[in-house]
């Protein structure tokens, strides 16, 4: 029996339809198949190995012998609702209808999902930095809707201006930043994101704000693009609660945006989900209430990870590029000798006992060669396990 289908148009977006027509996997479920066999450290796939704080985590608990464990309405729980609003004047002064201007998602996977199909339709173009999280590629072709992405370059990745002004068109629907960016770990800077704004209003697109790692940057404090002037009534800010509490499995996610937006993207998103995560709900709430010294505390400790990583990954020759935002950090590989870092990859376990994931992963075929050389590695571990990741690294440099 022949199946085919529009997975086969998403599987291509994210770069997962193989030559002969089947779908292959992912670089995250390759690299932590390679490490749970090899028994090395993971430090490919971006997921914290700490529990979150205690509050949140007995405030879910509490949840569940209270009895909320039944759909939850289908904007979210109000009580979440109303943190979220209260979330965003707090840190960013942005005053927001908790009734009719947040959306709570499936985690923020869900948000763009729904956010990308509610407002792309077939042919479309859809403008995203390059390197690029593999769902966006995705989706946008699930979508019918064309990628058009910016590459990141130089020592800090981040865009060119000219190529950003280029890339945007009369044909462009939304323009879809991931800031602080995952894989690189860039921070945009303000100049930059004016700019996005500027080009939305001269091209009539949407602009769509993936912000998860909000709260986790590094001496550089996160600016959401809605906040800039003229941007509030066309940006859709995406978030969600894995990063900032280590909830990854939590799946709780937020949209917020105008009215009119918010209403369009419930449209689709209830019929994906419909609602998730009840119990979970009021726990996130009483997280985004937790005192600015959780806040800060969570972005000191992460960047003294990084700084332990980044140290080791010198040490052991690479080139590295020091994140100001997220909890990933690219090494270049090429001083070691490896051109494609997919090679690499697959012979770290055996050479240092440790798992990362190619840049190139994250890049259309077009655009993959100039990335070849970078890995990125997540520090969102325990400090043991980066001192010890640190030192097996450290092999490769004798």
């Amino acid at each position: 029996m022949s199946i085919s289908g529009s997975w086969q148009r998403t599987a291509r977006g994210a770069g997962l339809l193989a030559a002969d027509g089947s779908i292959a996997s992912t670089i995250f479920a390759e690299m932590s198949a390679l490490a749970h066999s090899t028994g090395a450290i993971n430090l490919g796939q971006g997921f914290p190995d700490e529990d979150g704080p205690a509050e949140v985590l007995d405030a879910a608990r509490r949840a569940i012998a209270d009895g909320v464990n039944q759909y939850p309405p289908g904007t979210g729980m109000p009580v979440l609702r109303e943190a979220i609003a209260a979330h965003q004047q707090r840190f960013y002064g942005l005053r927001v209808d908790p009734d009719r201007e947040v959306l709570v998602t499936a985690g923020a996977t869900e948000a763009l999902a729904a956010t990308i199909l509610a407002l792309v339709d077939e042919g479309d173009e859809v403008v995203t930095l390059e390197p690029f999280y593999d769902a966006y590629g995705g989706v946008i072709a699930l979508a019918r809707g064309v990628h058009t992405t910016v590459p990141l370059r130089g020592p800090d990745l981040l865009p060119d201006h000219d190529e950003l002004r280029a890339a945007v068109t009369d044909r462009t629907r939304l323009i879809l930043i991931n800031n602080p960016h995952n894989p690189t770990g860039t921070v945009l800077p303000t100049e930059t994101l004016e700019l996005i704004v500027e080009l939305a209003h001269q091209h009539d697109a949407v602009i769509v704000t993936d912000e998860v790692y909000e709260h986790l940057t590094f001496d550089t404090p996160h600016v959401p693009v809605a906040t800039l002037p003229g941007a509030r009534e066309r940006t859709v800010t995406i978030s969600s609660a894995g990063k900032t509490f280590s909830t990854t499995g939590w799946k709780i996610g937020w949209i917020v945006s105008t009215p009119a937006l918010v209403t369009a993207i419930l449209a689709v998103k209830q019929f994906l989900t419909y609602v998730n995560g009840a119990p979970f709900q009021p726990a996130i709430a009483v997280g985004l209430a937790l005192p600015d010294s959780y806040f800060t505390g969570i972005a000191a400790t992460l960047k003294a990870k990084r700084d332990l990583l980044a140290h080791g990954l010198v040490k052991a020759g690479f080139g590295v590029t020091i994140p100001r935002g997220t909890y990933f950090v690219v090494a270049d590989a090429a001083p070691l000798g490896y051109r494609d870092a997919k090679t690499l990859c697959r012979e770290l376990p055996s050479l240092a006992g440790v798992v990362g994931v190619p840049i190139s992963a994250f890049c259309h075929d077009e655009l993959a060669a100039e990335y070849s050389s970078l890995v990125r590695f997540a520090f969102c571990k325990k400090v043991d396990v980066l001192e010890r990741a640190s030192a097996q690294l450290a092999r490769l440099g004798r």
